[in-house]
């Protein structure tokens, strides 16, 4: 008993007693990690194969693989079983009122259904849907306003529709505008607003360069439809941020003696004839929000002549922009008639191709907006234009004038 008791402390113990101890302690721990780590991979699977639900807030996401279609019978059944409706697991499908969609498909690649459960939360059930040729595709809002900027060069399949003459646009499935989609976003700011709509581009190859190069990438550029190297031209302005609308030549009073060139549309031409030169116009260039008349007195006066024009830029999903130069135009009235997102010019600055001139016509162009909150100009593609309008609208912008596009302005019945 002394003995022991005088002995130091641990000699009194077994060999190997020690490890023996701490063995056991580390096999206990690998034993509880592997049992959380085998948890968390069957809760994941469960959910996986079962459409787990993801709850957040008030609102239920539930993920599920493509459900094989069955039969319903004529009293609403599945397989003869009737649904119970507001049961355990089985929601109640209620129908939008705040104006959504239901269901978003075709290019979205999935079907998205809003429905209420048991406790009547929301539940959003998104169901993957098979796209044809399995191809990739462009996930956009409904009603969205502008492309991306590094696809802003490139036609937007939704909204376009391929022919025998070319691309030419088209309302999408959904109801989709290439007046909406092609447009240039701008602020949404109350102030005072200023649009520049400077047309003959594709006219002059150096005249062209120069206007996309010198001018501030808010103003709208039009390219004439009897244009060279649209599409090159057109890619190069919106890449460069430019909003732009197509410039088809109409019919002047004092035709052929003034002649707006190849493919004018005309009074005694006949609706046929008419709408094979708009689409001819139309095809030769992409990514326009809309259409814009170069010269067009008699035409645009004539009702018989210029509704079937105006009625397929309605089904088109197009804006029409008067340059103002007619006093007796009818496209305001037709525009107004048959939904079209339209705008006037107020007034044209390079009447005079002498700069002072220019600068007083745009200073003229200030004090209409400031009266009236916007002001739309249109000028052409000639250097001394360019140069003015470049200079004075930096300017401009430093007393608060913010410059927008053409589809900024526009009177659209459908927004």
């Amino acid at each position: 008993m002394d003995d022991k008791i005088h002995q130091p402390l641990g000699q009194n113990r077994k060999p190997g007693s020690n490890r023996a101890a701490r063995s056991g302690h580390s096999w206990a721990s690998l034993l509880l990690v592997s049992v959380a780590i085998c948890a968390v991979i069957g809760t994941a699977g469960w959910m996986a194969l079962s459409g787990g639900r993801i709850e957040g807030g008030n609102t239920v996401v539930m993920l599920e693989q493509p459900e094989p279609a069955t039969t319903a019978d004529p009293a609403g059944s599945t397989d003869g079983q009737p649904p119970a409706p507001g049961a355990s697991g089985t929601p109640v499908t209620t129908p939008r009122t705040d104006g959504g969609l239901n269901s978003l498909h075709g290019r979205s690649g999935a079907e998205i259904s809003t429905t209420l459960g048991e406790n009547g939360e929301e539940i959003n059930k998104i169901t993957p849907v098979k796209r044809p040729d399995n191809r990739p595709v462009l996930l956009n809002p409904p009603g969205r306003v502008g492309q991306n900027p590094r696809l802003a060069h490139l036609p937007d399949p939704m909204v376009t529709e391929e022919t025998a003459m070319g691309p030419l646009p088209v309302r999408g499935a959904d109801g989709e505008r290439a007046f909406d989609i092609y447009a240039r976003p701008w602020s949404g700011a109350r102030g005072t607003r200023v649009v520049i709509v400077v047309g003959g581009l594709g006219l002059s190859q150096t005249g062209t360069q120069y206007a996309i190069k010198t001018l501030p990438e808010e103003i709208t550029l039009a390219f004439a439809a009897n244009g060279n190297s649209l599409q090159r031209w057109m890619q190069e302005a919106r890449r460069q941020g430019h909003e732009i609308l197509l410039q088809v030549p109409f019919e002047p009073y004092d035709y052929p003696a003034n002649d707006p060139g190849a493919g004018t549309l005309t009074v005694e031409a006949g609706a046929d004839a008419n709408l094979a030169d708009l689409h001819t116009a139309m095809s030769r260039i992409t990514n326009y929000t809309g259409i814009t008349n170069f010269m067009g007195g008699r035409f645009l006066a004539e009702p018989d002549a210029l509704e079937p024009v105006m009625r397929d830029l309605a089904e088109r999903g197009i804006m029409f922009l008067d340059d103002g130069t007619s006093a007796r135009s009818l496209t305001d009235q037709f525009a107004k008639t048959l939904g079209i997102p339209f705008a006037a010019s107020d007034l044209v600055l390079d009447v005079t191709q002498e700069r002072g001139y220019i600068l007083s016509r745009l200073d003229d162009l200030e004090r209409i907006a400031r009266r009236n909150g916007t002001a739309i100009a249109v000028a052409s593609a000639f250097e001394v234009s360019v140069d003015a309008i470049a200079t004075w609208a930096e300017e401009a912008k430093a007393r608060g004038i913010e410059i927008v596009s053409a589809s900024a302005a526009a009177d659209d019945p459908e927004r």
